[in-house]
C-alpha cells in the first residue's frame, strides 16, 4: 500500500469511532422510527402494520391547528431571542460602567437548572400570589388577580417569554463572542470618515455578524421547535390545547396514550419539517448573505 492508501485508510479508521456513535445513536433510532410509525403498535406485545393510517389519522384530525401553533410558537420566540440578544451583546460590547456586572447578570437563566427557572415563572404568573399579577394590581393595571396560565392567549404568551428568558443569555455571549472577533481598525476607520453609530451598526457590524447569526438562529430555532420543558411545566400543553406544540402532541400521543406507532408517524412528521425548513432557510440566508457581502 503506497502513502497515499495509508492516509486515507488512518483517516477512515479515525473517523470510524464518530461513524459508529452515529450509526446507533442516530441512525438507527431513526430508522426505528420510521417502521414503527407505520404499525399500531402500543402496550400490547404484538402489532401489525397498518400502512399510512396513522399518517391519515394525523391530517385529519386538528392537528393541523397544532403545526400552525407550533410555527407561529417558534417564530415569535426565536425572534425575540435573536433581537434581545443581539441588543444585548452590542450593548455589553460598549464601553459603559459596570460592563462586567451586567456581563455576569447574563448567566443566571443559563446557569439556574430549567426546571427550577420554569417553576418560578409559574409562580411569578400565578394569579393569587404571582408578582406580575400583584404588580399589575398595585399599579392599577388591572382590577382583580390575572391567572396568565388560565387562558389561552396569555398562556401562550407567557410560554414564549418564558423560553426567551431562558434563551437570550447564550444567544447573547456567543454574539458577544462574534462582535468582540471583529477588527476595531474598522470602526476606527468609519469613525474617522464622520460615521454615525447607527451607520458603522448597519455596515460593519450587522453584516459580519450574519454567519453568527445565522448559525445561532438556526440552532435556537431547532432548539425552539423542539422545546417541551417550559410548555409542559407551565401548562402541560394547555388550556384547551393552546399551548400545544408538535412535540407536546406527539409526548400526549406515544407516552400519554400509550399509542406508540402514531406518536412515532408525529415524530417522523416533525423531522421531516426541521429537514425542509433547515433547507430552505439555508438557500435564503446564503443569498442574504451574498448581498451583505456585495
Amino acid at each position: 500500500m503506497n502513502a497515499r492508501g495509508s492516509a486515507v485508510l488512518f483517516a477512515w479508521l479515525l473517523l470510524l469511532p464518530a461513524t459508529i456513535y452515529i450509526a446507533v445513536i442516530v441512525i438507527y433510532p431513526l430508522i426505528d422510527t420510521i417502521h414503527l410509525s407505520f404499525t399500531n403498535a402500543s402496550l400490547r406485545k404484538t402489532f401489525s402494520y397498518v400502512g399510512w393510517l396513522n399518517y391519515d389519522k394525523i391530517f385529519n384530525e386538528t392537528f393541523a391547528g397544532v403545526i400552525g401553533r407550533t410555527f407561529v410558537w417558534t417564530f415569535f420566540s426565536v425572534l425575540l431571542k435573536m433581537t434581545v440578544g443581539i441588543a444585548g451583546a452590542v450593548l455589553l460590547n460598549s464601553a459603559i460602567p459596570g460592563r462586567a456586572l451586567f456581563r455576569l447578570l447574563t448567566m443566571p437563566p443559563w446557569i439556574v437548572p430549567m426546571a427550577i427557572g420554569i417553576f418560578m415563572w409559574g409562580w411569578m404568573y400565578n394569579g393569587q400570589f404571582g408578582m406580575i399579577s400583584g404588580v399589575m394590581q398595585k399599579w392599577g393595571l388591572v382590577d382583580g388577580p390575572v391567572a396568565f396560565l388560565a387562558y389561552g392567549s396569555s398562556a401562550f404568551w407567557a410560554t414564549i417569554i418564558t423560553d426567551v428568558w431562558i434563551g437570550v443569555p447564550m444567544v447573547t455571549l456567543y454574539m458577544l463572542a462574534a462582535i468582540q472577533a471583529i477588527p476595531e481598525d474598522l470602526y476606527e476607520a468609519a469613525w474617522t470618515d464622520g460615521a454615525s453609530r447607527f451607520y458603522r451598526f448597519r455596515r460593519i457590524t450587522l453584516p459580519l455578524l450574519l454567519p453568527a447569526i445565522i448559525t445561532m438562529s438556526m440552532i435556537s430555532m431547532i432548539a425552539t421547535f423542539n422545546s417541551f420543558d417550559i410548555i409542559w411545566i407551565l401548562t402541560q400543553g394547555g388550556p384547551s390545547g393552546s399551548t400545544t406544540t408538535m412535540i407536546i402532541d406527539t409526548y400526549k400521543t406515544a407516552i400519554g396514550s400509550y399509542k406508540y406507532g402514531e406518536g412515532a408517524a408525529r415524530a417522523v412528521l416533525i423531522c421531516i419539517f426541521l429537514s425542509i425548513f433547515t433547507y430552505f432557510y439555508f438557500r435564503v440566508t446564503s443569498r442574504l448573505s451574498q448581498e451583505y457581502a456585495r
